[in-house]
């Protein structure tokens, strides 16, 4: 069913491709991969000039079939890969532990950077880092946002791939991929988000902030402060000891801008400040600094936006 194996390799990266667009992460787990990654799905071709971070490239182009399937089939192709990684995206996570089963292979699900002999991974909500050892062959997961990527250089080298798809297995059936609001994306995925910070002064302000959140197509996010609070969940705390976004913007309402939120924040594009103090860290790194009551703006902002309160 499967075309000739990928060559004997340390590591390799696996990125799901759908209508020419890359996932969230694809840079970085190619350059975790050691710049080589096997792109497959349709738009391969077009997915590949955007990918700087690695040198050699496969390509299987396919209208993408059952997760089990495309395991069944991308197995035999990666047996000779000692560390086969994924980003951790929809398709990455709905994808690796099948192909670890296909494998045979144990998977290190979550990992902040992988090695030839394991995986660092957060647990217990991102307040444990935890250290995890393979004695062989294995499959993880990259989770996007963290690592980061720099262009590979040199001059890239593609392979292409062509495979006979099996049937889908008696009792699987795709239903279709459904591509969630924005609101509801991951922090990680997200390309917008505000962050609630202690100035926002309640849970009623952080609760106004969610409904012009989905108003503007963001997802929110938060300080420790305010998750210790209760006012959000401890899955929308950004930081070192949180989740690690990287959006096109994030505007932060009545955050300060302490180095271990800051941290959490990636390479976001643009960044919006609220604050009433001109000299605090995240105004002084914001593209535009608002010096102004936080919980004040917001809601001019929700009028403005008619956005619901939660």
């Amino acid at each position: 069913m499967s075309g000739p194996a990928l060559p004997a390799r340390d590591a390799v990266a696996v990125i799901v491709v759908r209508g020419g667009e890359l996932p969230l992460g694809a840079d970085e787990s190619a350059a975790e991969a050691g710049a080589a990654a096997l792109l497959v799905g349709d738009g391969t071709r077009e997915a590949r000039s955007r990918l700087d971070s690695a040198r050699t490239v496969w390509t299987l182009e396919a209208h993408l079939p059952d997760a089990g399937v495309l395991a069944e089939v991308l197995a035999p192709l990666l047996a000779g890969v000692h560390t086969v990684l994924l980003p951790a995206s929809p398709d990455g996570r709905d994808l690796a532990p099948r192909l670890a089963a296909a494998l045979e292979r144990p998977l290190l699900a979550g990992a902040l950077t992988v090695t030839r002999h394991g995986a660092e991974v957060l647990r217990h909500g991102g307040r444990q880092l935890a250290e995890l050892a393979a004695e062989g062959p294995f499959v993880a997961t990259l989770l996007p946002g963290v690592r980061g990527a720099r262009p590979a250089g040199g001059t890239p080298v593609t392979h292409l791939i062509e495979v006979a798809w099996p049937d889908a297995p008696a009792g699987a059936r795709g239903l279709g991929t459904a591509t969630p609001e924005p609101g509801d994306a991951p922090l990680p995925e997200a390309s917008r988000v505000l962050g609630a910070g202690a100035g926002l002064g309640d849970g009623a302000a952080v609760g106004l902030l969610a409904g012009v959140s989905r108003a503007l197509g963001a997802s929110v996010g938060a300080t420790r402060a305010v998750t210790d609070q209760g006012w959000l969940g401890h899955d929308r705390q950004i930081g070192t000891t949180g989740v690690v976004v990287d959006p096109d913007l994030y505007v932060a309402f009545g955050i300060s801008g302490a180095s271990q939120h800051v941290g959490g924040l990636g390479r976001p594009r643009h960044v919006v400040s609220v604050n009433t103090d001109p000299h605090c860290p995240m105004t002084a790194m914001a593209d535009l600094g608002i010096v102004a009551d936080a919980p004040a703006v917001l809601a001019e902002l929700a009028r403005r936006l008619e956005a619901p309160h939660d």
